[in-house]
């Protein structure tokens, strides 16, 4: 595939956002004209801490209605940023001017040189600001409607909107499929819209629910593989006032009928759901046409017609499959070896690109003889970096590839382009056991040295609080464990010309590789740039050195020296497996050999507080010698049913003990904030406090869906803590939004927490703080389950709950321990507002 049609997805992107879809051929269409638009200060990056001035005065009540040439409380300031006016351009879209309220050419300093010292900010926050940058500015304005009536709102470019005070998420790419149902009141509606070049449209739809064709998930129909049973995902608008139930989606193709359950739909809001498909009288090449229909007790809603694409399983095709992350439909790339899928044969796993569909990287590689490629998704084009739901989309990926392919678990092979160059350097770290030898192209190595769209993880904190939240983001820092990398081989592609990623990220990493690796290669493409043709990742030399490389059996690995920063990422090479950490999340490390004739096992850690060992490879009925740290020696017989061990350090001691309860702390449950949004997440928003409380609870719920589905592809079940019954979750994941008083399903689930939240305050172990403006988030192991978990946003008051809003765990390599809390001033001071942050111990107790 050429260049122009590796990216033709890129263009299709930019035509859609500038021309609305034919879907809304039958809409009523309003384009916004008139804005105001003002610059403040607000950073919004890889961190849980977040700022924006705005949104500070916004809950404060203190913006005045805007107007051009007033400052954010409406009063003239000259040395102050002020409203301007804005026009949109022909094709929609408002471009403020450089030097009056942003550059486009300065994307940390949208305001431009010379302006960021005019920013109304307290010193503290200024320091701040002139650190990170400045990231964007609120656009203002307005629709009147003669009644009240429902609408969806399409903005493009924004990374959100405030709608008559709820807050919404954005579409910072300008994909423009994020369709947001809304209600209009009568009379005038405001929109205050958080972006710079961006595009506004209200919609008004025909009908009030109805089937989005704009952003589906789509299967391909393989002529030699199953068809009777395939998964698309689609979306459902909900633009009325109602929650949806009992909804149901039938598919027919070629006269074959699948019949799909719809789950539950908010009031105003979409949710991309499964719909079975049954293409099993397909037998030609080509496109193929399936009916959809979307009804309700039996009278039909919707229907839409979508295509399908029929082929032979020589070509690259797309597979789609149900996540357990969240139940959604995602989708990989398959492109087949010369001859087709053989068991036994090699697997490249190749990562894409920022902006790059699974299916344009497959097909950026010739077909080789002797292996077939699998690209997974990261959940979206853009989505997580290949970090947090990127490493499980990545993980659940390579585990059905392996199923179905079946191949040669020797002979497993890593390699990404770009955004994906780091996916190969952060996953070849993170899992150096999975691989026999990987290849980052025009990679960056970490996203404290590299930023894209969200920013960069900074390297320090303003104060000890901060620097806790940031080592909550060790697991991305893949140079601290490039050690890791010994046992594999390593193949570094870049271009010497390249401006996205400059160069010196592949020589920092030939550098650091250097000072250990004693197999690795590197290579500079002379004059290439970012992408310099298919040869930026189909690169001969490079498939030739996986040919040399093979992944050691696991009875031929006797030294292993292992790190990693969270046992819930990370936790196993080979035989042995850190279990639980001294110091939470901060980088433990092992470097342990076995002698197997000499029936000993030595070695070393470091910030290691539970080990396990597999010592199936010694003789049964002998006595193992086990030394650790130069410490006390342990004697184990092993025995033919106790395979594995475990070792606890202990009062500067190494004690064997027995197999830790699982109601501790480890691999399967680790505590941090970010791990309460797998296992099928369900959201249960309070009702129980005053109307503004449970007004925000389940604007909260709606607005982390938006994002949920915008970042990563998914959806899942929102509802009210009334109608919440544990044994109907007993397997999922548990959002709980409220506090104790606002949320009846706080008591059930948090009963025996050591955090307490109410109207008054917050008591995190046996420290109290007061006030009724404080916010945070923490998680609590979920009741009568070994491996599930609760995460809690919550807040004092509604200014507590208002801080809260912003989703910053949807960031990539964003940093949550197990609780955080804040004042509602954190948003004007920063890493100032901070309260407290930290860790359970290993059986979950603060001390």
């Amino acid at each position: 595939m050429k260049k122009k049609t590796r990216y033709i997805h890129y263009f299709f992107t930019l035509f859609t956002s500038i021309f609305p879809f034919f879907s809304y051929a039958q809409h009523s269409i309003h384009q916004f004209k008139e804005a105001l638009y003002i610059t403040l200060p607000q950073n919004y990056g890889r961190e849980a801490i977040y700022t924006d001035e705005f949104l500070w005065n916004y809950y404060n009540g203190t913006v005045a209605e805007p107007k051009a040439g007033q400052n954010i409380v409406g009063k003239p300031a000259a040395e102050q940023s002020t409203w301007i006016t804005l026009i949109a351009d022909t094709s929609g879209f408002f471009r403020p001017n450089p030097g009056t309220g942003g550059n486009l050419r300065s994307p940390n300093n949208p305001a431009g040189p010379g302006r960021l010292e005019r920013v109304t900010a307290s010193t503290n926050q200024r320091t701040n600001f002139q650190r990170r940058g400045i990231r964007t500015g609120y656009l203002y304005t307005t629709y009147y409607s003669d009644k009240s009536q429902y609408a969806v709102l399409n903005v493009k470019g924004n990374s959100a909107v405030l709608i008559n005070g709820e807050l919404h998420a954005g579409d910072p790419y300008r994909m423009g499929w994020l369709n947001i149902p809304i209600q209009l009141k009568k009379g005038t509606n405001k929109f205050y819209i958080r972006g710079m070049f961006v595009s506004a449209q209200l919609h008004f739809p025909v009908k009030p629910v109805y089937i989005q064709t704009e952003d589906m998930t789509l299967p391909d129909v393989v002529l030699q593989k199953e068809k009777e049973q395939l998964v698309a995902g689609m979306v459902i608008v909900n633009s009325t006032g109602k929650t949806l139930k009992d909804l149901q989606v039938e598919s027919t193709t070629d006269g074959k009928a699948a019949v799909t359950a719809v789950p539950t739909i908010p009031p105003y809001s979409s949710r991309k759901i499964p719909v079975m498909i049954n293409a099993s009288r397909i037998n030609q090449v080509g496109e193929v046409t399936t009916h959809v229909s979307l009804s309700r007790k039996n009278k039909i809603l919707d229907e839409q017609q979508i295509s399908l694409r029929s082929m032979e399983a020589n070509k690259p095709y797309r597979v789609t499959f149900i996540s357990e992350i969240d139940g959604s439909v995602q989708y990989y790339a398959v492109h087949p070896a010369i001859g087709g899928e053989k068991p036994n044969d090699a697997l490249f796993f190749s990562v894409h690109g920022a902006g790059v569909e699974a299916i344009g990287q497959a097909q950026a590689y010739k077909a080789k003889d002797w292996g077939t490629l699998v690209a997974p998704t990261n959940r979206r084009p853009r989505g997580f970096n290949w970090e947090d739901w990127g490493r499980l989309d990545a993980l659940e990926v390579l585990a059905l590839a392996k199923e179905k392919l079946q191949p040669d678990s020797q002979r497993i092979y890593l390699t990404g382009h770009s955004m994906g160059g780091h996916g190969t350097w952060f996953l070849g770290a993170t899992y150096p056991e999975k691989w026999a030898a990987i290849a980052p192209c025009a990679g960056y190595p970490t996203l404290k040295g590299y930023g894209s769209a969200d920013g960069i993880v900074p390297e320090n904190g303003q104060n000890e609080m901060e620097n806790t939240l940031l080592r909550a983001s060790n697991q991305s820092d893949v140079i601290a464990y490039a050690s890791n990398y010994k046992p594999l081989g390593v193949y570094v592609l870049h271009g010497d010309a390249d401006r996205t990623v400059p160069v010196h990220h592949a020589r920092q990493m030939r550098e650091v590789l250097g000072q250990f690796h004693p197999n690795f290669n590197y290579y500079e493409y002379p004059g290439g740039s970012h992408w310099y043709g298919d040869e930026s990742v189909d690169w001969k030399p490079l498939f030739d050195y996986f040919k040399w490389h093979k992944r050691p059996v696991d009875t031929a690995v006797h030294s292993i020296d292992f790190k990693t920063a969270n046992p819930n990422i990370s936790s196993s090479y080979y035989w042995a497996s850190i279990i639980q950490q001294q110091k939470p999340l901060a980088y433990s490390h092992i470097a342990i050999d076995r002698d197997v004739e000499n029936l000993q096992v030595i070695g070393k850690t470091d910030n290691v507080e539970l080990l396990q060992l597999d010592l199936r490879i010694f003789p049964i009925g002998q006595t193992i010698k086990i030394t650790l740290d130069s410490l006390n020696e342990i004697h184990y017989a092993h025995q033919d049913d106790q395979p594995t061990i475990y070792l606890q350090k202990k009062d500067n001691s190494w004690q064997l003990v027995e197999h830790p309860p699982k109601d501790d702390k480890g691999p399967h449950r680790n505590g941090i904030f970010k791990e309460a949004f797998n296992h099928r997440m369900v959201y249960v928003y309070g009702t129980n406090g005053n109307k503004e409380e449970n007004k925000w609870a389940l604007a909260k719920a709606r607005y982390d869906a938006e994002s949920w589905y915008y970042r990563g592809n998914g959806s899942f079940d929102i509802i009210p803590d009334h109608e919440f019954q544990a044994d109907q979750y007993t397997h999922q994941n548990i959002i709980l939004i409220g506090n104790e008083k606002t949320n009846s399903a706080w008591s059930d689930l948090l009963k025996d927490c050591p955090i307490r939240v109410d109207a008054s305050g917050v008591l995190v172990g046996d420290t109290y703080y007061e006030g009724d403006d404080l916010g945070g988030y923490f998680t609590w192991k979920k009741p009568a389950s070994d491996t599930h978990t609760v995460g809690v946003i919550t807040g004092t008051g509604i200014k507590g709950m208002q801080a809260t809003t912003a989703n910053q765990y949807f960031a990539g390599a964003s940093g949550f321990p197990d609780y955080m809390f804040f004042r509602f001033d954190m948003l004007e001071s920063g890493s100032d507002g901070l309260v407290d942050v930290g860790f359970y111990n290993n059986q979950w107790k603060i001390k």
